[in-house]
């Protein structure tokens, strides 16, 4: 382009011996004209033309900035693109070195797509929008996925109730092995954090079927009775299916009144319950099982106060002292003073037993309960008993008429 443009001012030029101003202001413009309006830097994606493959080198038309060349590592490293790549075939690279000592632009196939592959990433994350990417591997906190290249990661956390390993007391290769069958198919999620310079990326299938579940939730609201199946039971609680597409969390604290001391002794997959909605957040739903029983601390309240000598069931002993379970369902510790040491009081009671107790504290309203140690048939009754009669004066008889 430059020489034709020579020839052809020369070809003007030869007519007149001295050149006027205005040709050669002429041939300068279009020389400008041709000059690129912007400069190639290392790092720079560039868009080209093949031109040739020449064993492990391949040559590319970069227009206005000359001739690129991806060879050596860079060629290695996408032999894969490269193989199906014919002449005139356009393709984007990365600018690796703007001028070698060829005079040719060095580029990168492999790192252009991966820099695309980012670019789509953050358009999709600002978008909020959803794909659907098949799983190439797990292990015991998620999910591998790959985007284009990219690889990234689904917790175990972020996965839809459909999906999530409920594996009762959260064994880890258990869940690992759940997670395993999840290798190989497609899952509709959406990007939930990104960081180029990290390599991080984060997905997350329950963000992604967030929408739908919102839908769903606004036909319920906070203290409606519903009736479901429990779809999974873990250490923490249960989920219970009310409906397609809709679970909700049965928290281990609201399955029942009394102590629960595994969620798998109450209940199984396939049980039908009935539950109330005791919160709605955004798309999850908090229920309660024991909402609906009665609540054995107001049974309590009309049954016994303080000073009453009761029978207890031993729940269980540790270091503080034993937890004991009354008739009415209400539960309170006996503290590890009432028997001197920790060893003192394997020896004198035994979990799963019977004994009689002394009630010290009750307080419903604060769901406070605290004993004192009679013995395993009242022994101690009467040393006990007043005990609360010095303390309390004449608020309570000496003779251990409360007996309850």
């Amino acid at each position: 382009m430059v020489l034709a443009i020579m020839a052809k001012n020369d070809a003007a030029l030869n007519h007149d011996v001295a050149p006027k101003k205005e040709q050669i202001f002429s041939i300068m413009e279009e020389l400008l004209k041709m000059r690129p309006k912007t400069f190639i830097k290392p790092g720079d994606l560039i868009e080209g033309t093949v031109l040739e493959k020449d064993g492990a080198k391949i040559y590319l038309d970069l227009g206005i900035f000359g001739t690129g060349i991806i060879y050596g590592k860079e060629y290695q490293n996408a032999r894969d693109l490269i193989k199906n790549l014919e002449p005139g075939a356009v393709i984007t690279a990365k600018i690796v070195e703007t001028e070698n000592e060829d005079g040719l632009a060095e580029l990168s196939l492999k790192e252009a797509g991966a820099e695309i592959a980012w670019k789509e990433i953050k358009d999709i994350k600002e978008l909020g929008e959803t794909v659907d990417l098949r799983v190439s591997d797990s292990n015991k906190g998620g999910l591998v996925i790959e985007f284009k290249g990219v690889k990234g990661f689904l917790p175990a956390s972020q996965l839809s109730a459909s999906h999530y390993p409920r594996v009762e007391g959260g064994d880890k290769e258990l869940i690992s092995g759940e997670l395993k069958k999840l290798v190989g198919q497609t899952l509709s999620v959406t990007i939930l954090d990104t960081d180029q310079k990290a390599e991080k990326l984060i997905f997350s299938e329950k963000a992604s079927e967030s929408g739908d579940v919102k839908k769903l939730i606004e036909k319920y609201k906070v203290g409606d009775v519903i009736e479901g199946e429990i779809t999974g039971v873990v250490e923490f609680g249960v989920f219970i299916r009310l409906e397609e597409g809709l679970e909700g969390l049965a928290h281990i604290s609201e399955l029942d009144w009394a102590l629960v001391e595994s969620t798998a002794n109450l209940f199984k997959v396939e049980d039908k319950v009935k539950a109330k909605i005791i919160a709605i957040d955004g798309d999850k739903l908090s229920l309660s099982i024991k909402a609906l029983k009665a609540d054995p601390w107001e049974i309590g309240r009309e049954k016994h106060k303080k000073g009453d000598i009761v029978r207890g069931k031993i729940l269980r002993l540790n270091k503080f002292g034993a937890l004991v379970l009354l008739d009415t369902g209400v539960y309170g510790l006996t503290h590890i003073s009432e028997f001197g040491t920790e060893k003192k009081m394997r020896e004198m009671v035994e979990a799963n037993k019977e004994y009689m107790f002394q009630i010290m504290v009750f307080q419903p309203e604060n769901r406070k309960l605290s004993m004192s140690f009679l013995g395993k048939d009242g022994e101690l009754a009467t040393k006990k008993t007043d005990e609360v009669a010095k303390v309390d004066g004449a608020e309570k008889p000496a003779d251990g008429s409360g007996v309850a």
